[in-house]
Formats: C-alpha cells, structure tokens, sequence
C-alpha cells in the first residue's frame, strides 16, 4: 500500500512538470550548431491541464466584393471607300535604237538613246 502510494504521489509530481517542459522550446541559436546550455528544472504548477473553456470564434474577413468594370461596347465605324477611277491602261513600249537599228532586246545597249515606240501587231504596217 505504501508503494502504490509513492507511485501516485511520484505521477502527480511528474504530471505537473509536464507543462513547463512543453513550454520550455528552445535554447537560442541552437539550429546548426550542435551544443546548447541544458540543465534540468523542476516546477510545481497547478492547472486544470486542458485550458480555457471558452475559445472565441476564430476572425475572418469579410468577403470581398467583385469588382465589375462595365466597358462601353466597341463601335465600328464604317468607312466608305473611294470610286474606283478609270482604268489605267498598261501600254509596253518597244524600244528602238536608231543607231544599229535594232530593237532591245536584240541590242543591249544603244549610243544615241533609246526611242520609245508603240507595238505593233505582227501583221500590221
């Protein structure tokens, strides 16, 4: 009876160190180093052991509104294209040499000038 009472009276000892070694986190700039200051503490705390009865509903922001841009809707604008003119004609020149008497491209070049003229139909005076 006598043990069973040194081993209660030890688990409440042990159970109320229990918290202030949870507490206890760390010991500075311990990360990496590899050694760090501990020593052994003993305490006596008294608590109910699973805190405040009441916790206070967590804080949430209220939800954001979206934001709606409202664009004006695209105008076209029609362009009127201009007439069309006359018909250009497309007249090819001969070109003639009045010092060899020849026509390009029979002669590639020409020591008076070259002298436009219109082509004629074979056939044709």
């Amino acid at each position: 009876m006598e043990s069973v009472k040194r081993g209660i009276v030890l688990l409440l000892l042990v159970l109320t160190g229990i918290g202030s070694a949870w507490a206890d986190r760390g010991y500075g700039h311990r990360y990496g180093h590899g050694y760090g200051h501990r020593s052994a503490q003993f305490g006596f705390v008294i608590t109910p052991g699973w805190g405040p009865w009441y916790y206070p509903p967590p804080f949430y922001y209220p939800p954001t509104q979206p934001i709606v841009i409202e664009r004006a809707p695209p105008v076209y604008i029609e362009q009127v294209l201009p007439a069309p003119g006359p018909p250009e004609t497309q007249t090819n020149y001969w070109y003639y040499c009045g010092a060899t008497r020849a026509y390009y491209p029979y002669v590639n070049e020409c020591p008076g000038g070259w002298q436009k003229v219109l082509p004629r139909p074979p056939g044709q005076p």
